[in-house]
């Protein structure tokens, strides 16, 4: 199971901001209903019970009743995996202090492809029905990237950003599996190169700084929209550049290893803000499942001493970069074995190493 993202056509938005502002309403009601039945008996409300309470509400709503059934399944969910008593309130005023980002849940039932046409040489759009209260329909359009002809869609969430621009977040079966290659990679995280890897290839996401100056210019304007546009902006360009290095790195090796490492870490220091843009984290997740759905083995092995470590002798000599002090350090020459080092390709090799000897000495992965 996989989930496609895709825009929806702007022409849709008043139609969906209504819809949302039906969900909202669902939400609230139920989340006010669970909280005063606990309060009374000391019980939290089932998403069966709930059903019971909204059910011929859709009528007045205008929405489906599998998407009422929906949201009261995800209110559930939701109060368990965060294990509160009352969840947060939801409004779509613009006026509120904290508004909430459009959200409308529909189930497999409720949603239909209607066809996915050609535009352009390779661009390609679809319409979807979303079956509302009464039979009666929505039908949007989507920019579909991903040809949604070719899957057995199951269920699908229309969601907004921060910007306003609201998405079909769509789940699919048989999502077709992606081959990896035949080779083998280390990788060394860092901060001035988010990883540099034991082929000596590196990857940048220095998108914050990018954007700074222009960032900084609207915010002391205080215009509000730009500068969520920006912001929009430089995670959008940083999930690409990942995403695109990541398929790279799976269609090119059959085993990555990677080094673990704790981006808390380094979050209340003053290399915070490198670290955020470098997004370690999004990087592993991405590996995680890409890894996953190709078969490519992915390791983590502790980089204890893999920077100070020359990868050619495996000896630690003394002109090698120890401690803070040795940050500045990029390139070194081994006083033992006199082979010079790029600091962040000698610290990937060494982790790739240790990745191999993880594996022959019998890691639980195999």
């Amino acid at each position: 199971m996989k989930t496609l993202k895709l825009r929806i056509y702007t022409k849709h938005s008043n139609q969906l901001e209504k819809l949302s502002s039906s969900v909202n309403f669902v939400w609230n009601y139920i989340n006010e209903l669970g909280f005063n039945y606990l309060q009374r008996t000391g019980k939290f409300l089932s998403a069966y019970n709930l059903n019971e309470y909204t059910k011929g509400s859709g009528e007045y709503l205008n929405l489906h009743s599998q998407t009422l059934q929906a949201i009261n399944e995800t209110h559930t969910k939701s109060r368990k995996q965060f294990k509160k008593a009352k969840l947060s309130w939801r409004t779509n005023n613009p006026k509120a202090k904290r508004k909430s980002l459009g959200w409308i849940p529909f189930k497999k039932s409720a949603l239909k492809l209607i066809k996915t046409y050609q535009t352009g040489k390779k661009a390609l759009k679809s319409k979807l029905q979303l079956s509302l209260t009464k039979g009666q329909k929505l039908i949007i359009t989507v920019f579909d990237q991903y040809n949604l002809s070719n899957y057995d869609l199951n269920t699908c969430e229309i969601v907004q950003d921060s910007c306003g621009k609201w998405y079909a977040c769509i789940t699919v079966k048989d999502f077709p599996k992606q081959q990896c290659g035949t080779k083998s990679v280390g990788l060394d995280l860092g901060c001035k190169t988010a990883v540099t890897c034991s082929d000596g290839s590196t990857l940048t996401t220095k998108f914050t700084h990018k954007y700074a100056n222009k960032l900084a210019k609207a915010q002391r304007a205080n215009k509000k929209k730009q500068v969520k546009a920006i912001h929009a902006k430089i995670k959008n360009s940083r999930l690409n550049t990942i995403h695109q290095f990541t398929s790279k790195l799976i269609k090119q090796n059959a085993l990555i290893v990677i080094g673990k490492l704790n981006s808390s870490n380094f979050t209340s220091t003053k290399l915070a803000k490198s670290v955020y843009d470098a997004s370690w984290f999004e990087l592993k997740r991405q590996l995680e499942y890409k890894c996953k759905n190709a078969n490519c083995l992915l390791v983590e092995v502790n980089e204890k001493y893999t920077t100070q470590t020359c990868s050619h002798c495996l000896t630690i000599s003394d002109n090698s970069p120890k401690g803070r002090t040795g940050l500045g350090i990029r390139v070194w020459t081994c006083s033992c074995c006199g082979a010079t080092h790029d600091r962040d390709v000698n610290g990937a090799k060494n982790i790739l190493r240790l990745g191999h000897q993880t594996l022959a000495g019998g890691s639980p992965l195999l």
